[in-house]
């Protein structure tokens, strides 16, 4: 166990529309005027959703957030996109901060 926490610092979040299929903790990707929707692998990501409900979701956009990671992901400035399973993997996409990768439960800490 870590004894260094990410959790939280600098979360932004916004109220968005949801598609079908958004679920909480993927990364999502807009889809339209104030939507999102699920990404596909290769695709830029906005954020990502929290809990949807009644056809809205909130969806941080900024600060520290764990995420899903296909691997291998390496620490520091990294390009990102979505890995078509509600996570991320390295790729021609949004510079990020990856501050933690965790290769056991498969997750990276990222700075969006």
């Amino acid at each position: 166990m870590s004894k260094i926490s990410f959790e939280d610092i600098g979360s932004l979040m916004a109220t968005f529309y949801a598609h079908d299929g958004v679920q909480d903790g993927q990364v999502v990707k807009m889809t339209g005027n104030g939507t999102v929707g699920p990404c596909s692998a290769g695709d830029i990501f906005c954020g990502v959703a929290g809990m949807p409900r009644n056809g809205a979701v909130g969806v941080q956009v900024g600060g520290f957030v764990k995420v899903a990671a296909t691997l291998p992901l390496s620490v520091g400035k990294v390009g990102l996109v979505a890995d078509g399973k509600g996570g991320v993997k390295a790729g021609d996409g949004i510079s990020v901060l990856v501050a933690d990768v965790d290769t056991v439960e498969k997750t990276a800490v990222i700075c969006l």
